[in-house]
């Protein structure tokens, strides 16, 4: 049973694709690397260029310093750029027209309100913590950051506390999820090829998880607001005519049912993978499978939402339209931006960086085996920008190891693997510009709050997985 579920699961997790030949000899794709991305900070910072113009400019740089002809490096720009809006993009478009017709209704403020009379602004980041973990363990990142970010902002706005007091605590439940524990794409595809088993890498990433994501959100805020004072963005900001024009606002429970909504879709999708026997495939798992991919759940959420807060807070059909219309221009900035970053991204994927690290890594000796998982993830995800690129690769590489080692070590290597595979987000990581953009920082201040807790994330579930190995036996 077990391994007909991890085989259903592996099935269901992105498929790696082959290791590209590396396009020069190491010391020239780690140099191309580093120049890329100090083109890309010195354009943006220094001569103040907008960050789309500059990681193009930085990824071509980088492509052709690596080896790369031109033809190549741009093909493989307009690829990871294709790829990261296809994906990404999407949800951003969805996410912004589900938040702005949260706060135009109302039910934005009918949320804050109940989240900021009833908490106390001591608690408050612990319970945007909380938030942003329940509303991560089915989704992906983006989807639960363009779903949560509406809230954050007017949270922000309301308890008059600092940006990164709210903000930080929020996104570390939802980072912390998508890198610790299943059914996350990063921890199946480790456990599809690690054979490990998925009930006790779920308990076990739980386990790790809490304490990362205390010490990367709440506590770590506190000195994040201070190394970043930074104002609340002027997103999701309610039309004063149309909601004065409104004659109520939605219900706490019918704006908490539209927020929870595609949670539970996708949910029910991973339920239902679990659950399913491998060679059955009924109806309702098919329904399900279609309504829990992340792009129909996001789109059936903004049409639920049409309903229970724009109905539900008294706009009429011309509010509602103008509020969908009024989304969309102020995130094209973000759209394009992103898109670069998956497209640097794809740049150093191609160059064969990842390989180059990956063979350091093999010849590595007398590490502790959790430790050298980590380490490897780490030093991918550092240099491609790929929490699934690190994933896959670590995966690949450790393999062999696996072969001596107990069911709950394999589990915590999974662990290892994925916390790794969250360290040090910068410039050529997508999700870097997401976060940079929605919050209004600039590249200095995303380093200090949002890489600095990736970090965090990163170290503490490592420290974690060592302590719980401490329990579970040795390694041989």
């Amino acid at each position: 049973m077990t391994t007909a579920l991890l085989g259903r699961l592996a099935a269901a997790a992105p498929a790696p694709t082959p290791a590209p030949e590396p396009s020069g000899p190491e010391g020239q794709l780690i140099f191309a690397a580093l120049v890329g991305i100090a083109v890309i900070v010195i354009l943006i910072t220094w001569l103040k260029l907008h960050p789309f113009l500059s990681l193009l400019l930085g990824s071509l740089v980088a492509g052709l310093a690596a080896g790369m002809a031109a033809d190549k490096a741009i093909a493989s720009f307009i690829t990871g750029f294709g790829s990261t809006m296809g994906s990404v993009g999407v949800l951003i478009g969805l996410g912004a027209m589900y938040g702005k017709l949260l706060a135009d209704s109302g039910g934005a403020d009918r949320i804050v309100d109940t989240l900021v009379s009833r908490t106390s602004a001591r608690l408050l980041p612990w319970t945007m913590g909380a938030v942003g973990a329940i509303i991560g363990l089915p989704m992906f990142f983006e989807v639960g950051l363009v779903l949560l970010m509406p809230v954050i902002i007017l949270v922000t706005r309301r308890s008059g506390l600092p940006l990164m007091r709210i903000a930080l605590p929020t996104l570390a439940g939802l980072s912390a999820m998508h890198g610790l524990v299943p059914p996350h794409p990063g921890p199946l595809v480790a456990i599809g090829a690690l054979g490990a088993n998925l009930g006790l890498t779920l308990a076990f990433g739980v386990i790790v998880a809490i304490p990362a994501i205390a010490i990367a959100g709440p506590l770590f805020s506190r000195v994040a607001a201070k190394w970043v004072p930074a104002g609340v963005p002027a997103l999701f900001v309610a039309d004063e005519a149309e909601t004065a024009g409104a004659r109520r606002r939605p219900s706490f429970a019918a704006a908490l049912i539209s927020i929870l909504l595609p949670v539970v879709l996708m949910l029910g999708k991973a339920v239902a993978d679990i659950a399913t026997p491998a060679d059955a495939a009924p109806a309702w798992k098919m329904v399900l499978d279609f309504l829990g991919t992340p792009v129909i759940a996001l789109t059936v959420a903004v049409l639920a939402g049409l309903l229970l807060l724009g109905v539900g807070g008294g706009m009429d059909r011309k509010a509602m339209q103008n509020s969908l219309s009024a989304s969309l221009p102020p995130i094209a900035g973000i759209l394009l931006i992103v898109g670069a970053g998956g497209g640097f991204k794809q740049v150093l994927v191609d160059t064969g960086i990842g390989q180059v690290i990956a063979g350091w890594a093999t010849g590595a000796s007398g590490i502790v085996v959790l430790l050298l998982a980590w380490t490897v993830a780490a030093l991918i995800r550092v240099a491609t920008g790929s929490a699934t690129v690190a994933t896959v690769t670590a995966a690949g590489i450790l393999l062999p190891l696996t072969a001596h080692l107990s069911t709950p070590m394999v589990s915590l290597m999974v662990l290892a693997i994925g916390a790794g595979s969250v360290f040090l987000s910068h410039v050529n990581d997508a999700g870097f510009w997401l976060v940079k953009e929605y919050l209004g920082l600039s590249i200095p201040q995303t380093l200090k709050s949002w890489t600095v807790l990736e970090c965090l994330i990163s170290v503490v579930g490592l420290a974690g997985v060592l302590i719980v190995s401490l329990f579970v036996g040795g390694l041989g």
